[in-house]
């Protein structure tokens, strides 16, 4: 054995040392309860950062620890498509290439789309590997293989059918810059520096109100001025009317609980097409939208005089206009919260459009009823949120949670099994407007037998397919060997950034399509950050990459790093110096093996004599006892980072530094215990570290410490305490 551990050396020939045996895939035994994973699909349209090195550590603890519990267990994983991030990421490539999505085509783009996150995922998969995933990869699924399609077009129409998937009028975010409608969890608040001007509203008749906008351009669309009914300043104007400046439009004072009395005078402009506030104010009192800014993110023909500018220059122009007209009352510096698009940054625009929404309150004709059912499975117990605080988190969203919009205008992704009959020839197809719902790619209109009709442009949210992840990886809906056994699995492991973008959606598709919560615990761990605090980001070069620091120090150091001093749902701080620190470890770990294993005397008895056992002895073996019953107990409960920190401070403070000290010049007798606490530390230690423990254990069935006919250490048993 060399002086040094190489992890280079061994790495790469354990892992496929380990997929060849077919260790990865677990046999189906009726006996036992299965213990299953799906790993949250990584985006395929990049490389893998650090914090998917979390998620792959910390879920494969747990397939390891029970893959040795003898359990069958299943870590299935897979890749999602990502629809509107992978389709900005590949038209900024067409861009270098002088090209546009257009001028390819749908069908051209779609291919070409695929053929680059192919290329991406097959690079993923290498990275994987790397850091030590125990991935049964023959059950690799992609959120866009055919058979996942096809089950994520099966529950679009039970929805449908259902009376919970409708189209409709709805203020939706808009992204100008990706051109498509975006869910409200799509939508990033930043806090920005703007203006908050002060605007007089003339009275019909005589005198003004004050009213205070951020959004000087929208007003050109306002068709009321609102005020709370509480508030006394206002109470004489209510029912009366305003001229809208510029547009020389009348338009009502009426009164609503959601204005806020503190922001501005108290009065504010109400613009349905424009706010969801105002729109929700509109929908009560029966106001008009008027749209005036567009898709383009240009005026519309309602704005009158401003129509064709942009947004911005519509914003310069109307304050110039009003200043001509004396109707700025004054003007405050504010910082205020703007929504962006959480994929390109640009500024998002509320607008009212026509799209398609899941009715997450309603109750559907069978009863259920989305929201409710995802926020009963966490309060009676069905599914556990840990750490637990997030749980007030999960029930604050779910509660208040609004009609999710399901339609996007992008090209990747699940197309809409929606049709739309061109001739309708039939009064049932007159009364459903021509549309039809179809799994397959249809031959004729299901209503009248035309064979013209066209499909819906329009694509699938990414979260609506990777929202059914659980199950349909499993062979959903049809009642496969695989959904039987495996199903509901065991732990949905991830980011709390995604507790509503993913997780609450899995909660409520599992519930609606398998009368299941998909998962009993919910594990969620926080955000990797620099060293310093800092967030990770490239602009201030502090981001590190998972695959270069496994190959500088080793996959089984990285995952030390990150899981050493880590508690469930913190964010954790992490350098190359910490990274440093855990490959010292590794080092450590190796020379306990040097001494045991590669400098054995040649001499020595072969068992552990109780007789013959000193006071050190005993010591030793019932700390190893210890922290068997520790480490048991901690990864039971999900204390990985406790459990890390028990095992170094055995390895490296009671068996290094004390034990094999105290054993140097008594190596004859010591040397059965010496391998036998070794023998325990290995295993305990192989959910963390997978090769040094692997490859220190096989070299111990070398040198005949470990009988030869031994299975291999990320199969053999669990140890339990004496």
């Amino acid at each position: 054995m060399g002086k040094v551990y190489d992890h280079l050396k061994v790495e790469e020939p354990l892992y496929n040392l380990w997929e060849g045996r077919g260790y990865f895939t677990p046999k189906l035994d009726k006996k036992s309860a299965p213990f299953t994973i799906t790993m949250p699909p990584p985006n395929a349209n990049g490389e893998l950062h650090i914090g998917h090195a979390m998620f792959i550590t910390l879920e494969d603890i747990m397939v390891r620890y029970h893959r040795m519990k003898q359990d069958p267990t299943l870590w299935l994983p897979g890749a999602d498509h990502a629809g509107i991030l992978t389709q900005v990421v590949y038209e900024r490539e067409l861009e270098k290439q002088g090209k546009t999505r257009h001028q390819l085509g749908r069908e051209e783009f779609f291919k070409e789309t695929y053929d680059f996150t192919m290329k991406h995922k097959n690079h993923m998969v290498d990275q994987l590997k790397s850091l030590g995933a125990s991935c049964d990869w023959s059950r690799e699924k992609f959120t866009l293989d055919p058979e996942i399609s096809k089950a994520v077009y099966h529950t679009f129409k039970l929805l449908y059918d259902d009376g919970l998937i409708y189209r409709g009028e709805r203020i939706i975010n808009w992204c100008p810059r990706c051109a498509t409608a975006l869910s409200d969890l799509e939508v990033e608040h930043v806090e920005q520096a703007g203006k908050l001007w002060f605007i007089k509203y003339p009275l019909k008749g005589s005198g003004f109100v004050s009213v205070a906008t951020t959004r000087l351009e929208t007003m050109l669309g306002d068709t009321a001025v609102a005020v709370n009914p509480k508030d006394k300043r206002y109470e004489d104007l209510v029912g009366k009317t305003v001229i809208l400046p510029l547009m020389n439009r009348e338009i009502p004072i009426i009164s609503d609980d959601l204005v806020d009395t503190e922001f501005g005078t108290g009065a504010v402009k109400v613009t349905p097409a424009h706010d969801p506030v105002d729109f929700e104010i509109g929908q009560k009192h029966k106001l008009a939208e008027i749209q005036v800014i567009g898709l383009d993110n240009k005026m519309t023909k309602e704005a009158g005089n401003y129509r064709s500018l942009t947004a911005k220059q519509a914003q310069v122009k109307v304050l110039e206009d009003l200043e001509k007209q004396d109707l700025i009352e004054k003007i405050k510096d504010v910082t205020h919260s703007v929504g962006v698009c959480e994929r390109c940054r640009s500024m998002v625009e509320p607008l009212v459009s026509k799209q398609w929404f899941v009715a997450v309150n309603k109750k559907s004709k069978s009863g259920k009823v989305f929201a409710k059912d995802a926020l009963d499975a966490v309060k009676t117990g069905k599914v556990k949120i840990l750490p637990k605080r997030f749980e007030k988190v999960y029930y604050n969203w779910l509660e208040n949670i609004r009609d999710w919009c399901i339609s996007r205008q992008i090209w990747w992704g699940h197309r809409l099994p929606v049709y739309y009959c061109k001739e309708i020839k039939t009064d049932l197809c007159k009364k459903l407007g021509g549309e039809f719902v179809s799994v397959e790619t249809p031959k004729a209109c299901p209503n009248c037998r035309s064979t013209t009709f066209e499909q819906d442009p329009d694509t699938l949210d990414t979260w609506f397919s990777s929202g059914q992840w659980p199950f349909t990886t499993l062979g959903w809906p049809q009642d496969s060997e695989d959904l039987k056994y495996f199903y509901p699995t065991s732990v949905m492991e991830t980011g709390y950034d995604i507790l509503f973008f993913w997780v609450a959606r899995m909660i409520m598709f599992g519930i609606y399509c398998t009368d299941k919560p998909p998962f009993h615990t919910i594990y969620l761990h926080g955000l990797i950050r620099d060293e310093h605090g800092q967030k990770m980001s490239k602009s201030r070069g502090n981001v590190i990459d998972p695959t270069t620091v496994s190959e500088k120090y080793g996959a089984d150091a990285v995952r030390m790093a990150l899981v050493f001093g880590t508690a469930a749902g913190n964010d954790t701080n992490l350098g190359e110096a910490k990274i440093k620190g855990m490959r010292n470890f590794s080092n450590k770990l190796w020379n306990v093996g040097r001494f045991i294993i590669d400098m054995k005397p040649e001499k020595h008895e072969k068992a552990v004599v109780e007789s013959k056992l000193g006071k050190v002895d005993k010591w030793i073996l019932e700390e190893s006892d210890k922290i068997i019953e520790a480490t048991t107990k901690n990864l039971e409960n999900y204390r990985f980072s406790q459990a890390a920190e028990d095992l170094y401070d055995f390895v490296w403070h009671k068996l290094a530094d004390k034990y094999i000290e105290s054993s140097k010049n008594r190596r004859e007798e010591s040397q059965p215990i010496l391998e036998k606490v070794l023998r325990t530390s290995l295993q305990l230690l192989h959910p963390f570290m997978p090769f040094i423990t692997e490859d220190l254990w096989q070299k111990m069935k070398e040198a005949g410490s470990i009988d030869k006919k031994e299975s291999d250490l990320i199969v053999s048993n669990w140890p339990t305490a004496k």
